[in-house]
């Protein structure tokens, strides 16, 4: 199994669990409001795990949005330029994705692993949230994001015709 293939294949795999997630967020959010609301018994803790999941969420869809080429793009001059011009100025686009990622990778990795190690939690009272599951998410996510961007610049400047399919 090549990189790509196996890029593309956790990529979507990621994709679905956080829309998965995001969908079982839902009814946690509207138990929270019936309960409060009707019941008077709000679920305690649904704000920590809420901020918690968005983080998650994010970082799990990332690496499928910019494989997918949903990543926001302004390129309405550069299809005027030369073809050449245009695969370089993709791969300086690719390469300052993928330098981006890792310093979100290389910035977090000390936070991380004291989390874990020190068992950080976030929120006051009836629940506290473990603080590492978002940060490590962080991390696995950036990873795939970055692996995605070179992927894309080598699919793009290179343009390769043997690629294996799905």
């Amino acid at each position: 199994m090549s990189l790509i293939t196996f890029s593309d294949r956790l990529s979507k795999f990621l994709m679905i669990a956080a829309a998965t997630w995001a969908f079982g967020l839902s009814f946690l959010v509207m138990a929270n409001i019936i309960g409060r609301s009707v019941f008077d018994s709000p679920i305690y803790g649904t704000a920590e795990i809420v901020a918690a999941s968005i983080v998650i969420i994010v970082y799990l869809q990332a690496g499928y949005a910019i494989r997918s080429r949903s990543m926001l793009k302004a390129d309405f001059l550069v299809v005027h330029l030369p073809d050449i011009v245009q695969r370089i100025l993709l791969a300086i686009g690719y390469l300052l994705g993928a330098a981006f990622f890792l310093m979100i990778i290389t910035g977090g990795w000390d936070e991380s692993v004291l989390s874990y190690v020190e068992g950080e939690f976030e929120g006051e009272g009836a629940l506290r949230v473990p603080s590492w599951p978002a940060r490590w998410t962080v991390l696995i996510g950036s990873a795939l994001a970055m692996i995605n961007y070179l992927v894309m610049a080598y699919i793009d400047v290179f343009k390769p015709t043997n690629l294996e399919s799905d």
